[in-house]
């Protein structure tokens, strides 16, 4: 496992909970003690600093283009975020906006791609004035998240990449001005880039600060630093497997997007690619393979939400090293069982370390069914636009298809905004095991310890795919540590939970069996052996047009009547 990744959480759990508490805020407070530090006095002449001449390149975008969104920028309405602001005529820096969501992606300027999209030489006007009047109103005074230091990164990236757009037809004047404030921003994204919350944002900050120093003029020193720098930080994060640290499939996806670019940057201007640049993207992209369902979609665990398929397909292409699934991912700790036309993928870890727990959802042993190019069973996912509280409750155990005990998440967040939504007590270990039988059927038994500080139980739970994929059979247990079942007197009340992607018709056959029809006529049930099923409503999280009303299939149970259950999905015959 790369270093420092994981082990601060195992520290962390070796003290009670108030000693954890205490453990927590005071490193939190350290590391805002060290950032301020590392800024010193804000201010502009803080990062002074010299001028680059010019503007060597600019790296390629990969993501998905919409000219749609370019012609609504022109006549100054702004399609962001899901919310539409109209400026007429005003900047949009001067206005109130509509949502936290809709500010971090106007400031991170990730819409100018679909400038370049289009046909209209007055994109070309419309950008130039948007970045200067971001100069103007936040240029020079660092505060709020405009800010903040995954903004500044996208900022910087999005400059760069677009910077043709931006200054097309411009004077010389706005020219200087552009690259003294890229200047000042890379100044200083740089001096806090140590002290960033571990993760995602972290490697993009450094990814950003590459991109930079190879598309502008800079002294050779900056160059190899910045490329020393990312070489640390792909080396912690993109574990062996090739999944990042985060847990996030879809995290791999965007940093693909960044990272394809930059490294052939790097080749087209004769620099010494970083060392450990191209072996982390050749191992992210089996980890990546291994969330793709069949319809070509990734798996919904842990934030990922939805994805663009044309984005996915561009990153693809690259892949040199085309071919089958991994089995498993042994360090990011998922586990993938596949027969004929099916598919499940299975949640068997936990947050790698406190901080990368902020944006975990509480579902071990949670897991996702596919059978050909529908999807069948599914997380509700990360709303991409929502606000916080559905962020919140898309994290929870009830949203994942796993089981809950008492309606109680198996992972708690501290409810601090101090420390942010951390994880501060739930699964702290995750067992399992995979079998393979001589005739050809996979299976795999997995147990957690969520449940077991606040009700004495385990969770366990045991799914097994026959030999062509047409029957997956699955058991959820409770367990006491010693292995024995709860007694008569256990009044826990277990809810097993299985989202249903929204494209899936449910139908019911019996208080036992339900049909779960396809699109395109597959069909596959869903029954349990003497225990009712329910259909109910149910929310959607990941759809791209935002929060969508879906089903979902529960099963409740009383440990004390019966401490597991057993349900089996069949493919029906036509």
């Amino acid at each position: 496992m790369p270093r420092n990744i994981g082990q601060r959480k195992t520290y962390s759990m070796q003290f009670s909970d108030r000693q954890r508490l205490f453990y927590l805020y005071a490193r939190e407070g350290w590391r805002r003690f060290s950032q301020r530090w590392a800024v010193g006095r804000i201010s502009a002449l803080r990062f002074a600093g010299r001028t680059p001449q010019r503007l060597i390149v600019a790296p390629t975008d990969l993501r998905a283009v919409d000219s749609h969104i370019a012609d609504e920028i022109i006549h100054d309405r702004f399609p962001l975020a899901g919310r539409m602001l109209e400026t007429r005529g005003e900047s949009p820096f001067a206005l109130d906006l509509p949502s936290r969501a809709f500010a971090l992606r106007l400031h991170s300027f990730s819409w100018l791609r679909h400038m370049r999209a289009s046909q209209d030489e007055r994109a070309f006007d419309k950008t130039r004035e948007i970045v200067k009047d971001w100069i103007a109103a936040h240029g020079s005074s660092i505060h709020g998240l405009a800010w903040d230091a995954d903004i500044i990164a996208q900022r910087i990236i999005a400059w760069l990449s677009h910077s043709p757009v931006i200054l097309k037809g411009a004077e010389h004047g706005f020219y200087r001005r552009f690259l003294k404030s890229l200047a000042f921003q890379i100044r200083y994204l740089r001096h806090i880039a140590a002290t960033t919350r571990d993760g995602e944002v972290r490697l993009r900050v450094r990814i950003a600060l590459a991109v930079s120093s190879v598309s502008m003029t800079v002294q050779p020193s900056v160059l190899r630093r910045a490329a020393r720098d990312l070489d640390r930080e792909l080396d912690r994060q993109i574990l062996p497997d090739g999944g990042h640290c985060s847990r996030n499939p879809r995290v791999g996806l965007e940093l693909l997007l960044d990272l394809l670019p930059l490294r052939q940057t790097y080749v087209n201007l004769g620099h010494d690619v970083p060392s450990r640049l191209i072996p982390a993207i050749d191992r992210m992209y089996p980890a990546l393979r291994f969330f793709r369902h069949q319809d070509g979609d990734l798996a919904l665990f842990n934030g990922a939400t939805s994805t663009l398929a044309n984005e996915l397909m561009c990153v693809l292409r690259y892949d040199e090293s085309a071919g089958a699934p991994f089995k498993a991912l042994p360090h990011m700790r998922y586990e993938r069982l596949s027969n004929g036309p099916s598919v499940v993928i299975v949640d068997t870890g936990k947050p790698l370390s406190i901080d990368l727990s902020a944006t975990a959802h509480a579902g071990s042993l949670s897991f996702e069914m596919s059978s050909g190019r529908n999807r069948f069973i599914i997380n509700s996912g990360a709303p991409k636009f929502a606000g916080e509280r559905f962020h919140q409750l898309a994290r929870t155990t009830a949203a994942q298809s796993c089981v809950t005990l008492n309606d109680v998440s198996s992972a708690r967040t501290a409810r601090s905004r101090y420390l942010g939504p951390i994880w501060i007590g739930g699964v702290t270990e995750v067992k399992s095991e995979k079998r393979r039988t001589e005739l050809g059927h996979k299976g795999l038994k997995a147990s957690h310890d969520g449940y077991l500080k606040l009700f004495g139980l385990l969770h366990e739970r045991d799914i097994e795919m026959n030999a062509n994929g047409t029957l997956i059979r699955g058991r959820d247990r409770f367990i006491k540590p010693d292995g024995t079942d709860p007694g008569p007197d256990d009044q826990n009340v277990a809810t097993a939970r299985f989202h249903i992607h929204p494209q899936i018709l449910i139908g019911r056959r019996s208080d036992f069996e339900v049909i779960l029809k396809a699109p395109d006529g597959e069909c596959w049930s869903l029954s349990t052996i003497d225990t009712k099923i329910e259909v109910e409503d149910d929310v959607f999280f990941a759809d791209p047009s935002g929060l969508r009303p879906s089903s979902q299939v529960s099963v409740r149970f009383a440990l004390k009547d019966q401490p597991e259950i057993q349900w089996v999905l069949s493919r029906e015959t036509r």
